[in-house]
Order: structure tokens, then C-alpha cells, then sequence
């Protein structure tokens, strides 16, 4: 009996985050555009990484509807002006908006 409440406690619970996945975020970004976005987060993060002069575990990243946010804390300027360059270079970015700031 115990079993069968955990199963549909378990069961309702899945059903809710399913649901409420197939709806827009607060931001009303659709699904895909959702996506869109975290494939844009992950290949600017990516990029960041694959350079060497950026301390990438520094450096965080958002993105909204091809818009990428920068933020964090870089030890110099060039760093910075660096950073946006290499995530204004990733296909899809329509902007980015570089809020590092050097310690």
C-alpha cells in the first residue's frame, strides 16, 4: 500500500515537470527557442575554453534569444575585450552584453 502512494506520488510528480517543460519560460522563450540557447551557451562556453589565454572557470554565460551575457571576474582589461570577441564569434550570437569585470 505504502508502495502504491510512493508510485503515484513519483508518477504525478513526473507528469508535472513534463508539463510545465513543455511551457515558456517566465522570459516567454518557446521550447526551441529554449534549446536554441543552451546549444549558443554551450558553443560560447566551449570557445571560451578552447582559448588559452581566458581563465574559462571565471568566465559565466547566459544567453536569451541569441543575446549572450558575460559575467564574472578576469584579472585584466585585454581579458575582457578578449572574451567578448571569441563569444561575439560563435554562429548564432546576435549580441553580447560583457558585464566581466577585472579584480
Amino acid at each position: 500500500m505504502k508502495s502504491s502512494r510512493i508510485k503515484k506520488c513519483f508518477t504525478s510528480a513526473v507528469l508535472i515537470t513534463a508539463l510545465m517543460g513543455c511551457a515558456a519560460t517566465q522570459k516567454h522563450e518557446t521550447a526551441g527557442q529554449y534549446i536554441d540557447d543552451s546549444v549558443i551557451t554551450t558553443r560560447v562556453k566551449e570557445a571560451i575554453y578552447q582559448d588559452t589565454t581566458l581563465k574559462a572557470s571565471s568566465i559565466n554565460v547566459k544567453t536569451y534569444q541569441g543575446k549572450v551575457q558575460l559575467s564574472g571576474f578576469v584579472d585584466s582589461e585585454q581579458i575582457v575585450k578578449k572574451a567578448g570577441e571569441v563569444a561575439e564569434s560563435v554562429k548564432n550570437v546576435t549580441s553580447v552584453k560583457n558585464d566581466l569585470t577585472v579584480k
